[in-house]
């Protein structure tokens, strides 16, 4: 003999030879000889180690205290005890005690990957990764969905859940900020046989997020090679002094025709320039040497003005002094002020006046 004790929160199955015979509620049983009783919670599914659970379910007082729920193939269960989420449910059969606990199960269908709007968002967040897949979309991008590689439609900033079906999800995210496109390196002649290389820039944004990715072949590649054509088609008919000039022309004319073949490839340029011009080697050292004799030109030439304009200014005031005596005197002193400065001590003999002999002297001299 052996005694069993089910407790409140249980339910026992009681087996006669490995019969099912019925449930017994919580209280103290002794059972002997071929009888035997499973001892199961009531908030847990219904299982058993020894029955099947039809053979349970057929039972009138097994069926009355509990709740049935078949998941078909294409569905996914959301199972909710006393309104709180629980779990998920595979495709199946399942049963739940329902004396103590309120069982409520939602049935998905599967055979979308679409989420009903139904499903709450926080249900969607404790979900399995093997169930549900997340996708977020930045405030700066579109998001191009696609349901077994057929558009479906345009995603807007935001957080999207998409059933883990036999239907493949893709999104596809687009950049909607204004983008920077590089082309750099272009080796062009000029109409003089000289090779340049041209770095252009240019700035873009995205108008179209359907028709750019459904009706044109990489628009990266496009854009490239329409700058490509339109700065060859500039500086092939350019000498390299008249293109050195004419930059600004050149971006200019760029940004034109890049600007009439945005529409086409569902892009909006709002802004484009020549970023560097690379010389050869020999063609910056000749131009180096010639921007070098043209500076030592101007300096020779600005000497020589300055030597013109101080002689002449000597000559106008030697005209001056012999005009006016007074103003002789006055240079006289003015020089021999400066003498003095410079000389501990000068010796004179003879009388007569000071400064005649000192201009004497300085004339000897």
């Amino acid at each position: 003999m052996k005694k069993i004790v089910i407790n409140d929160n249980q339910r026992g199955l009681l087996f006669q030879s490995g019969r099912f015979v019925k449930p017994l509620g919580s209280g103290k049983y002794r059972v002997f000889g071929s009888r035997e009783i499973e001892v199961l919670p009531l908030d847990a599914m219904l299982t058993s180690e020894k029955c099947p659970l039809d053979i349970l379910l057929s039972n009138p007082a097994v069926a009355e205290q509990t709740t049935v729920v078949e998941v078909g193939d294409q569905q996914l269960g959301l199972h909710f005890t006393n309104g709180r989420f629980a779990g998920v449910l595979p495709s199946g059969k399942f049963a739940f005690w329902h004396t103590q606990t309120e069982h409520t199960v939602q049935l998905i269908d599967l055979s979308s990957p679409a989420v009903a709007k139904d499903v709450p968002d926080y249900v969607l967040e404790m979900l399995p990764a093997s169930c549900c897949e997340r996708i977020t979309v930045e405030a700066y991008q579109k998001g191009r969905l696609y349901f077994d590689r057929k558009l479906e439609r345009i995603l807007d900033p935001g957080t999207y859940y998409f059933w883990k079906t036999h239907v493949p999800v893709s999104v596809e995210l687009i950049d909607t900020r204004l983008t920077q496109l590089n082309i750099t390196g272009q080796e062009i002649l000029t109409s003089d046989k000289v090779n340049l290389r041209l770095n252009f820039v240019c700035t873009y944004r995205i108008t179209d997020c359907v028709k750019v990715a459904t009706e044109i072949d990489d628009y990266l590649e496009q854009l490239h090679v329409a700058a490509q054509l339109a700065m060859r088609e500039f500086v092939g008919k350019q000498r390299l002094d008249e293109l050195l000039e004419n930059k600004e022309q050149l971006s200019r004319q760029v940004l034109s025709r890049l600007q009439e073949k945005a529409a086409s490839l569902y892009v909006e340029i709002t802004d484009g320039g020549v970023k560097d011009i690379i010389l050869p080697g020999e063609v910056r050292d000749i131009m180096n040497t010639v921007l070098i004799a043209e500076k030592r030109a101007q300096a020779n030439v600005i000497t020589r003005r300055e030597e013109v304009a101080s002689t002449r200014s000597l000559l106008n005031t030697a005209r001056l002094m012999e005009e006016n005596q007074t103003l002789m005197r006055l240079k006289e002193m003015e020089y021999m002020e400066r003498i003095c400065e410079n000389v501990g001590s000068i010796h004179l003999n003879g009388g007569g006046d000071l400064l005649a002999q000192l201009g004497a002297l300085l004339q000897s001299g």
